[in-house]
């Protein structure tokens, strides 16, 4: 009978290069061991332990239930703290130790420079609630001369502090186990990790002298840095990668064998004495906190004394409806409301709309232009709030689609801002909720081909200038590897070092190499956000980050507000101001006239230099042939010109459909009415979930695991599953082999860029109010892009230019008219229509010009 075990002492791959596999991949193989518990305890982070708890989910899914726990902690080092190599593991024991946990490693991240920490002997003065402590002991403890006759005459009197002592790795061990009995008394433990090492007995033997000299009981810890045997070689590049050495230098820096990974529970127990191993389950028993406990709780200080959520988000709909609607409300968007309204309150999301109409109403106040997309944006409550511009009568988007009863997903509302004026609501923001109730999300910055070949490379001792001319050619790699590239870089292909670093560069494709700030996902909560998820410092002066992304967020449920940078905002509101000071008058994006027929014969000639979404070349191509005539033909312009519906084939049946050239055949009704709107050619990618759940029988789960999938395949693959159930559904229900495999394609071209729908709807009103101002007031558009300037595709050399050829008049520098940007002047025959000139800005060092 094999003993049971728990793991305590496990870093995954969020131990940035030091670990070397996925937190997902650990408790897959914990559970296929029939391990009792498994603990993800990461340095100084709890980056990986969402991950690791989807896993779990994803394993017991597929494997069944098994008897696996997953524990949560983190291990931190000591040098600073007492001076040596030992390292203190907690692990939390009840929400409350969770989130003793999680401010303790933002004290500690927050006093240090970013991807640092620092823990201090202070931090750990009054112990840590609710959690468990074990000292695991250097190594140089088991080689230590002085331990034998310390051993023989054992100090009991502990020390006060844990300021490193001028002595012996087995004298500090002693006094830090003293201190730490004192401050996690009856919860700490000693760790013993055995890993096949010449000193295995002595390190045994002197933790047992510590033990009965403190009463600390002994237990056994893996140390785990992998889940197989196999990654010890993957492993070893990440510690040359990380010490910045090439493998063949590190010599004792490597570990001597592959012993870190999840071992056997037979393994296990030919290496331990029983009672270690026992002691992992009494340690694991008292540890029953799950990721599932955590509630994320919205700030209450939105809504006033006398309303509840719901009936503070209700007054400020109808109150914004005298201004979207100044004829009356129409029963039908009345009806909407409605039922946008019910299905909020039913799913309590009140608070979040709540949140986004907060954040938009400061920056209304400040004059900053904003315009809200996504998931949830695109809908009535949105468009009466002010958060949008996109009145919902003009799309066929349905507020079901986003949140929804079946699904019960979080909204999505990127708000996009000026992007000069951004950093005014992010620091609003954060004096309104303070450092520890506000924080961006992070973006967990992954290996790609390229980064994965030179680091891979600089640790196999591979020429700088070799791995550079391989790497510039990256792409042909990331579809498999072909001989002929790698001689063309001048390698050979069936050389043992070039197999080894392909190989070793696809096995590191993938893991995370550092976490960075999200562009502007902020994560705002009721009470002290480090109760929830740690916090540490941005790259960046006066922001700070929380270690999780948007995935992780959205599968615990904690919501964030997007607040996002858009150039062109900063143009328009900038060309909105001079129109309305020549008019006498303020002008708005709502005040625009719609189906303006001469903007839309402009961006049929293609004639956009300048215009928002559809400047580029490609973009340029396809209007002709589009020929857009309505505001939701731009919606269609905005999304297809882009890789996925490009690779999955899809623009050039859409444009024949488009042009009568080819009959459309919807394969269902039930297929025509999700297609129906852009000629039976799936271009959104809230089609093709649709689809999956029309055709293929998918639930609202699983279309958006499929959504999740499709954005993530190129860096994380996983398709595959997906591809099988949509072909296999979609036969199963009587649809076209053809039509199935037409969709996979598709999706896989989603995997490279998809837009979805509702996105493309908030960007198509810019493209026509940026389109309708460079039409009727080239001058002010010139004008605002040079003042809003770097943005977009052309430098300010062509759109100057491009202005001069539509009969604009740009004046050049003169120090007693120009001002600090540029500004209009009425030309000499304005008073007969003509247009005002534009005049460069004084700090420009160019020539007046004479024209």
């Amino acid at each position: 009978m094999l003993p049971a075990y728990a793991e305590l002492l496990c870093a995954s791959n969020f131990s940035f290069l030091h670990g070397a596999s996925h937190p997902e991949e650990l408790v897959a193989r914990a559970h296929e061991l029939e391990y009792t518990a498994l603990a993800i305890t990461d340095e100084c982070s709890l980056a990986g332990v969402v991950r690791a708890h989807l896993g779990l989910r994803t394993t017991q899914r597929s494997a069944g239930p098994g008897r696996l726990r997953l524990l949560i902690g983190a291990q931190f080092g000591l040098r600073e703290a007492c001076g040596d190599d030992s390292r203190l593991v907690l692990i939390a024991c009840s929400r409350n130790g969770y989130g003793n946990l999680s401010e303790l490693i933002t004290r500690a991240r927050m006093r240090a420079g970013k991807g640092r920490y620092r823990l201090l002997a202070e931090d750990l003065a009054d112990g840590i609630d609710d959690c468990v402590a074990l000292l695991v002991p250097s190594p140089a403890v088991a080689v230590d001369p002085a331990a034998d006759s310390l051993a023989d005459s054992p100090t009991d009197s502990p020390t006060d502090s844990l300021a490193p002592p001028p002595d012996s790795p087995y004298a500090q061990l002693l006094r830090n186990a003293h201190w730490l009995r004192e401050r996690f008394d009856g919860r700490c433990w000693l760790g013993v990790p055995l890993l096949m090492r010449g000193h295995d007995a002595a390190l045994l033997e002197r933790a047992r002298a510590v033990a009965a000299a403190t009463g600390l009981p002994l237990v056994a810890a893996g140390d785990v840095l992998c889940h197989l045997r196999s990654r010890k070689t993957l492993q070893d590049t990440l510690t040359a990668i990380r010490l910045g050495m090439p493998l063949a230098a590190l010599g004792y820096a490597l570990a001597p064998n592959a012993e870190q990974h999840l071992r056997s529970r037979l393994r296990l127990a030919q290496l331990y004495p029983p009672a270690l191993l026992e002691q992992t389950l009494e340690v694991a028993a008292r540890c029953r906190f799950s990721l599932d406990e955590l509630r994320y709780e919205y700030p209450e200080e939105l809504v006033p004394a006398g309303h509840t959520p719901t009936s503070w988000l209700r007054t400020l709909v109808f109150e914004g409806v005298p201004g979207r609607y100044p004829s009356g409300l129409p029963p039908r968007i009345a009806a909407q409301i409605e039922h946008e309204l019910a299905v909020v309150a039913e799913l309590r999301y009140e608070p979040y709309f709540l949140t986004v109409a907060d954040v938009v109403a400061f920056a209304r106040s400040r004059g900053i232009l904003c315009q809200g997309r996504g998931s949830a944006a695109n809908s009535a409550v949105c468009y009466c709030l002010g958060i949008t511009e996109v009145d919902p009568t003009r799309t066929s988007v349905l507020f079901e689609r986003f949140i929804s009863r079946e699904r019960n997903e979080p909204p999505d509302i990127d708000v996009d801002f000026e992007h000069q004026r951004r950093e005014e609501v992010i620091q609003h923001l954060y004096r309104k909720y303070g450092r520890d109730r506000a924080a961006l999300a992070a973006t967990v910055i992954t290996y790609r081909s390229r980064s994965a070949l030179r680091d891979v490379g600089r640790a196999l001792g591979i020429d700088a200038q070799r791995i550079d001319r391989l790497s510039r050619s990256h792409q042909w790699w990331d579809a498999g590897m072909q001989p002929e590239r790698l001689r063309e870089a001048g390698f050979d292909p069936s050389s043992p070092v070039a197999r080894q670093w392909l190989d070793l560069a696809g096995a590191l494709r993938g893991f995370p190499r550092h976490l960075s700030q999200h562009t502007g996902g902020f994560v705002i909560a009721r009470d002290r956000l480090t109760r929830l998820v740690p916090v540490e410092n941005a790259a960046m002066a006066g922001r700070s980050v929380i270690e999780w992304d948007k995935d992780d967020l959205d599968a615990l449920g904690l919501l964030k507000v997007d607040v996002l940078a858009l150039g062109m905002l900063s143009a328009i509101r900038r060309a909105l101001d001079m129109i309305g000071q020549r008019r006498g008058r303020v002008l708005r994006m709502q005040d625009i006239p719609e189906g303006d027929a001469d903007t839309y014969d402009m961006l049929c000639r293609a004639d956009t230099i300048g215009v928002f979404q559809v400047e580029s070349r490609a973009q340029m191509s396809m209007l002709p042939r589009l020929r857009p005539r309505t505001y939701y033909d731009l919606v269609v312009e905005v999304a297809i010109v882009r890789p996925g519906p490009i690779q999955g084939g899809m623009v050039h049946p859409y444009l024949r459909r488009r042009m009568k050239l080819e009959p459309v055949d919807y394969p269902s009704e039930e297929v025509r009415h999700v297609l129906e709107r852009t000629e039976g050619v799936p271009i959104f990618q809230e089609q093709v979930m649709q689809i999956a759940m029309i055709a293929a029988g998918f639930t609202g789960g699983e279309a958006d695991a499929l959504r999740r999938a499709m954005a993530a395949w190129r860096r994380k693959g996983g398709l595959e599953p997906f591809e099988r159930r949509l072909v296999d559904g979609m036969l199963a229900k009587h649809y076209r082999r053809e039509f199935a495999e037409a969709i996979v394609e598709q999706i896989r071209g989603f995997g490279e860029y998809g837009f979805p729908e509702s996105h493309a709807a908030s960007f198509a009103l810019l493209v026509y109010v940026s389109a309708w101002i460079k039409r009727h007031e080239p001058a002010a558009f010139l004008a605002a892009l040079l003042n809003s300037q770097p943005m977009g595709f052309y430098a300010p050399a062509q759109l100057v230019r491009d202005a001069r050829a539509h009969g604009v008049e740009v004046r050049g520098v003169d120090v007693l008219a120009s001002d600090r940007e540029c500004t209009l002047e009425e030309a000499p025959a304005a008073a007969d229509g003509a247009a005002p000139a534009a005049t460069p800005p004084a700090r420009e060092a160019a020539p007046r010009a004479a024209d």
